[in-house]
This record gives C-alpha cells, structure tokens and sequence, in this order.
C-alpha cells in the first residue's frame, strides 16, 4: 500500500529481497491506505499527499529500480539496477487505468471485489500502452479456493471467510472464525446478498469441483495468471486446500497439452 511509506524505502527493503532471492521477487503495489483510519495516520509517511501523489510515488518507485546514472543525488542501495518486477494492484477501474497508462502488469482483487472485474480487464487490455516494462497487457486475478476431500468439507471450511466477511463489512473484524456448520442458514436476505456478491469468485469443493470451477474460470476471464487465496482456519487444511489445487491445476495443464 504505496500511499504508507516512503518509495525510497520500498525500493531498498525490496532491492535487499532482490539481492537474497535473485529473480523470485515481484513487487506489487495499491493505492488505498489498506487499514483504518487510525493505523492509516499512525503508518503514513506524511498527512499530506497521500493516495492523490500515486501515481508521482509509483513513478519515483521505477526510477530507484533503473539503472546507475551519472549525477543521481538520491539512491536505493540495495535496488537500483535491479528492475524490480513491479505490478499495479487494484478493486476498482482506477489501477486499471493506471497500469494500463504505465505500461505494467496490473492484478484485481476479484477474490474480495468481483463487481467490477470485467469491467477493470476490459479497459485494462483495451487502453494498454507497451512500455519498456511490458510489451503486451498481462492480468492477474484473485481467486478464492476452498478445496477438500468432498464438496460438503470445503463448504464447510468456507464458512470462515463467510463469516469473517460478514463481520468486517458490518464493523467487527477480528481473528479469522472457526468453521460454523450451517452458517448460511441463519443469515438474513440482505447478508446472503451481501456474501454472494462480495465472495462471487469462489471456487469450493473437492479436486473434481475445483478443477472445472478453475477451467471456466480461466475460460471466462483469460487471465494470464490466478492468484489463489485460502483463508482456512486450520493450517494443516489449508495446505492441503493448496495441494489439492494443485494437483487439479496439473490435471488441467495436461488436458490442454
């Protein structure tokens, strides 16, 4: 969340990632505060500027990244000359527009924000200008997956982001809840509303749901890359929530082949 620090700073603690993990470091980078308001004042470098200077900051942010230049009075060490990979991150048209100005690759956050997804990759790809950064438009999107051994287990592990997504939109976020059997039964018209349209990309069940909920997915979007999030209340389900994905990824990859 650009707007909370410094772009020099951002350019050295990830030019020191860059440095230790050669090639395996890419940056990605919003506009929005990402927190309250009081932990938005408390991180902020500054209370003027803000998100209105994003732009400025991501620009700044390149040029710590280019290469060593005769003169340069400010630099990032470690980072500069290291072409940090850097990415616009987005819920709304605005970092459509912007990365598509740039030139960068550009990822939306349909796994919480799936309202205007279409509508932010359509103008992504349509207004795209090549850059020395990037020649053509590459997209990556958010994607909840829930996996398990059956359907109803991966439901039922869903349950938590379902609750948790509840309370952060009526005001009470905290920890991430345990899975609550039969969550959706006790929930009013107006938050099954709520939760269907906020967590409308989802994709829950077993190896076999996943893999055809993956297929259309990817079908309907042609994103060129899937950013897949678990919010699982117990770690050992979560990994196996990964492993699951994967191994309906692979069975994919191998169908296309």
């Amino acid at each position: 969340m650009l707007p909370n620090h410094a772009p020099l700073v951002i350019a050295e603690q990830f030019g020191t990632l860059a440095s230790i993990f050669p090639d395996r470091v890419d940056l990605g980078v919003g506009r929005a505060p990402g927190t309250d308001p009081l932990t938005s004042r408390a991180l902020r470098r500054n209370l003027s500027g803000g998100v209105e200077d994003f732009p400025r900051d991501v620009i700044e942010l390149i040029d710590y990244f280019g290469p060593a230049e005769p003169g340069r009075m400010v630099r990032a060490i470690p980072g500069e000359g290291l072409a940090v990979p850097i990415w616009i991150l987005g819920s709304s048209l605005y970092g459509a527009q912007l990365a598509a100005a740039f030139g960068l690759p550009f990822a939306f956050a349909s796994h919480f924000a799936p309202a205007q997804m279409e509508q932010a990759a359509a103008l992504y790809r349509d207004r795209f200008q090549p850059s020395a950064h990037l020649a053509e438009p590459y997209l990556m999107l958010g994607l909840n997956v829930f996996a398990a051994d059956t359907d109803d287990e991966a439901e039922r592990l869903f349950s938590s982001l379902q609750q948790a997504f509840i309370n952060r939109r009526t005001g009470n976020s905290g920890p991430l809840p345990p899975p609550a059997d039969g969550f959706r039964d006790r929930l009013a018209p107006a938050a099954l509303a709520l939760l269907d349209e906020g967590l409308a990309c989802s994709v829950v069940g077993s190896q076999e749901t996943v893999k055809r909920g993956l297929a259309a997915f990817l079908a309907r979007t042609q994103a060129d890359e899937i950013i897949a999030t678990a919010q699982i209340y117990d770690h050992r389900a979560r990994l196996k929530s990964f492993e699951i994905l994967a191994a309906a990824h692979r069975e994919l990859t191998r169908t296309a082949e």
